[in-house]
Protein backbone atom coordinates (compact mmCIF):
# COMPACT_ATOMS: atom_id res chain seq x y z
CA UNK A 1 0.00 0.00 0.00
CA UNK A 2 1.44 3.06 -0.93
CA UNK A 3 1.53 5.35 1.47
CA UNK A 4 2.43 9.37 1.21
CA UNK A 5 3.48 11.32 3.90
CA UNK A 6 3.13 14.91 1.83
CA UNK A 7 -0.67 16.17 1.43
CA UNK A 8 -2.33 16.01 -1.91
CA UNK A 9 -5.19 18.20 -2.57
CA UNK A 10 -5.25 16.01 -6.16
CA UNK A 11 -5.50 13.01 -4.62
CA UNK A 12 -8.53 13.69 -3.09
CA UNK A 13 -10.23 15.38 -6.47
CA UNK A 14 -9.56 12.44 -8.45
CA UNK A 15 -10.90 9.28 -6.21
CA UNK A 16 -14.02 11.76 -5.40
CA UNK A 17 -14.60 12.10 -9.51
CA UNK A 18 -13.68 8.15 -9.78
CA UNK A 19 -16.33 6.95 -7.55
CA UNK A 20 -18.75 9.15 -9.19
CA UNK A 21 -18.12 8.78 -12.63
CA UNK A 22 -16.67 5.02 -12.75
CA UNK A 23 -18.59 3.73 -9.19
CA UNK A 24 -21.44 5.73 -9.34
CA UNK A 25 -21.37 6.45 -5.78
CA UNK A 26 -24.05 9.50 -6.08
CA UNK A 27 -26.02 8.35 -9.32
CA UNK A 28 -28.86 11.02 -9.42
CA UNK A 29 -27.51 13.00 -12.70
CA UNK A 30 -26.20 15.84 -9.74
CA UNK A 31 -22.97 17.53 -10.63
CA UNK A 32 -20.70 17.40 -7.22
CA UNK A 33 -17.15 19.16 -7.15
CA UNK A 34 -14.71 19.39 -4.02
CA UNK A 35 -12.69 21.47 -2.59
CA UNK A 36 -10.20 22.38 -0.19
CA UNK A 37 -10.28 25.44 3.04
CA UNK A 38 -8.16 24.91 5.82
CA UNK A 39 -9.71 27.39 7.81
CA UNK A 40 -13.19 25.56 8.23
CA UNK A 41 -14.69 24.77 11.75
CA UNK A 42 -17.00 21.90 12.88
CA UNK A 43 -20.11 24.56 13.38
CA UNK A 44 -22.80 25.75 10.94
CA UNK A 45 -24.54 29.30 11.60
CA UNK A 46 -28.64 29.25 10.97
CA UNK A 47 -27.96 30.94 7.84
CA UNK A 48 -25.30 27.91 6.49
CA UNK A 49 -27.79 25.64 8.04
CA UNK A 50 -30.79 27.07 5.84
CA UNK A 51 -28.86 27.24 2.67
CA UNK A 52 -28.65 22.70 3.17
CA UNK A 53 -24.55 22.66 4.39
CA UNK A 54 -24.50 19.37 6.13
CA UNK A 55 -21.28 18.33 8.35
CA UNK A 56 -19.12 15.03 8.48
CA UNK A 57 -16.47 14.62 10.67
CA UNK A 58 -14.64 11.40 10.23
CA UNK A 59 -11.29 9.56 11.20
CA UNK A 60 -8.27 8.31 9.26
CA UNK A 61 -5.09 6.71 8.89
CA UNK A 62 -2.51 9.56 7.67
CA UNK A 63 1.32 9.97 7.16
CA UNK A 64 3.42 13.26 8.44
CA UNK A 65 6.89 14.30 7.02
CA UNK A 66 8.37 17.22 9.34
CA UNK A 67 9.64 19.91 7.09
CA UNK A 68 12.06 21.20 9.66
CA UNK A 69 13.46 17.95 10.93
CA UNK A 70 12.71 15.29 8.56
CA UNK A 71 10.77 12.98 10.77
CA UNK A 72 8.03 11.23 9.65
CA UNK A 73 5.32 9.38 11.56
CA UNK A 74 1.94 7.42 10.77
CA UNK A 75 -1.61 8.10 12.70
CA UNK A 76 -4.58 6.50 13.31
CA UNK A 77 -6.24 9.28 14.19
CA UNK A 78 -6.23 12.33 11.67
CA UNK A 79 -9.42 14.53 11.93
CA UNK A 80 -11.07 15.31 8.62
CA UNK A 81 -13.84 18.10 8.48
CA UNK A 82 -16.18 17.83 5.21
CA UNK A 83 -19.34 20.35 4.62
CA UNK A 84 -21.24 19.58 1.82
CA UNK A 85 -24.57 20.28 -0.19
CA UNK A 86 -26.46 19.98 -2.70
CA UNK A 87 -28.63 22.72 -4.04
CA UNK A 88 -30.49 22.33 -7.21
CA UNK A 89 -28.49 20.32 -9.19
CA UNK A 90 -25.33 21.06 -7.98
CA UNK A 91 -23.18 19.52 -5.14
CA UNK A 92 -20.26 21.09 -3.49
CA UNK A 93 -18.09 19.70 -0.59
CA UNK A 94 -15.57 21.30 1.25
CA UNK A 95 -12.75 19.42 3.11
CA UNK A 96 -9.73 20.20 5.42
CA UNK A 97 -7.65 18.00 7.03
CA UNK A 98 -6.37 18.85 10.43
CA UNK A 99 -2.65 18.11 11.23
CA UNK A 100 -0.36 17.14 13.60
CA UNK A 101 2.63 18.74 15.39
CA UNK A 102 6.37 17.21 15.45
CA UNK A 103 6.84 16.05 18.82
CA UNK A 104 10.71 16.80 18.18
CA UNK A 105 10.13 20.33 17.27
CA UNK A 106 7.14 21.27 19.18
CA UNK A 107 6.95 24.77 17.34
CA UNK A 108 3.15 25.04 17.21
CA UNK A 109 3.18 24.60 13.80
CA UNK A 110 1.40 21.51 12.49
CA UNK A 111 2.07 19.33 9.25
CA UNK A 112 -0.88 18.65 7.13
CA UNK A 113 -1.31 14.58 6.53
CA UNK A 114 -0.97 12.26 3.32
CA UNK A 115 -2.74 9.95 2.44
CA UNK A 116 -2.85 6.41 0.62
CA UNK A 117 -5.45 5.88 -2.06
CA UNK A 118 -7.32 3.32 -0.06
CA UNK A 119 -7.72 5.69 2.87
CA UNK A 120 -8.95 8.39 0.95
CA UNK A 121 -11.59 6.24 -1.11
CA UNK A 122 -12.60 4.71 2.58
CA UNK A 123 -12.73 8.21 3.85
CA UNK A 124 -15.00 9.73 0.77
CA UNK A 125 -17.04 6.19 0.01
CA UNK A 126 -18.26 7.34 4.30
CA UNK A 127 -18.71 10.47 2.83
CA UNK A 128 -20.89 9.29 -0.06
CA UNK A 129 -22.86 7.33 2.20
CA UNK A 130 -23.46 11.10 4.58
CA UNK A 131 -24.53 12.60 1.20
CA UNK A 132 -26.66 9.67 -0.05
CA UNK A 133 -28.73 9.89 3.15
CA UNK A 134 -28.74 13.72 3.97
CA UNK A 135 -29.26 15.04 0.15
CA UNK A 136 -31.16 12.10 -1.65
CA UNK A 137 -33.28 10.43 1.78
CA UNK A 138 -31.27 6.86 1.41
CA UNK A 139 -30.69 4.74 4.41
CA UNK A 140 -26.98 5.27 5.69
CA UNK A 141 -25.32 1.74 5.28
CA UNK A 142 -21.92 3.46 6.48
CA UNK A 143 -20.34 2.20 3.50
CA UNK A 144 -16.69 2.38 3.93
CA UNK A 145 -16.68 4.72 7.19
CA UNK A 146 -14.69 2.96 9.70
CA UNK A 147 -15.49 3.92 13.22
CA UNK A 148 -12.67 4.84 14.91
CA UNK A 149 -13.12 2.66 17.62
CA UNK A 150 -12.17 -0.59 15.29
CA UNK A 151 -8.81 0.40 14.62
CA UNK A 152 -7.55 2.84 17.32
CA UNK A 153 -7.21 -0.13 19.65
CA UNK A 154 -3.89 -1.11 18.02
CA UNK A 155 -2.00 1.99 17.90
CA UNK A 156 -0.32 4.57 20.32
CA UNK A 157 -2.57 6.67 22.59
CA UNK A 158 -3.46 9.87 21.16
CA UNK A 159 -1.38 12.56 22.07
CA UNK A 160 -3.85 15.45 22.41
CA UNK A 161 -1.06 18.41 22.89
CA UNK A 162 0.15 17.69 19.38
CA UNK A 163 -3.39 17.11 17.10
CA UNK A 164 -4.69 20.46 15.59
CA UNK A 165 -8.17 19.50 15.89
CA UNK A 166 -7.95 19.27 19.50
CA UNK A 167 -6.49 22.54 19.96
CA UNK A 168 -9.81 23.61 18.72
CA UNK A 169 -11.97 21.25 20.46
CA UNK A 170 -12.98 19.25 17.34
CA UNK A 171 -11.02 16.64 17.40
CA UNK A 172 -12.91 12.89 15.69
CA UNK A 173 -11.77 11.36 19.36
CA UNK A 174 -12.75 13.83 21.69
CA UNK A 175 -15.21 11.45 23.30
CA UNK A 176 -12.02 9.51 24.51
Amino acid sequence: MNRSAEWVPSLWKETFEELLDEDNELDYGDQWNINFSYTQENTLTQNEKKKGWKIFSPCSFGSFSCASCSKSWRSAKVTLLFRYRLRGERGAVIMRPFGQACRSCQDDSFVRPGFSKEDVENVLLGLCSKIRKNCYGEQDDNAGGREPQEFVKKTKPHESDLCEACSQGICCLKEE
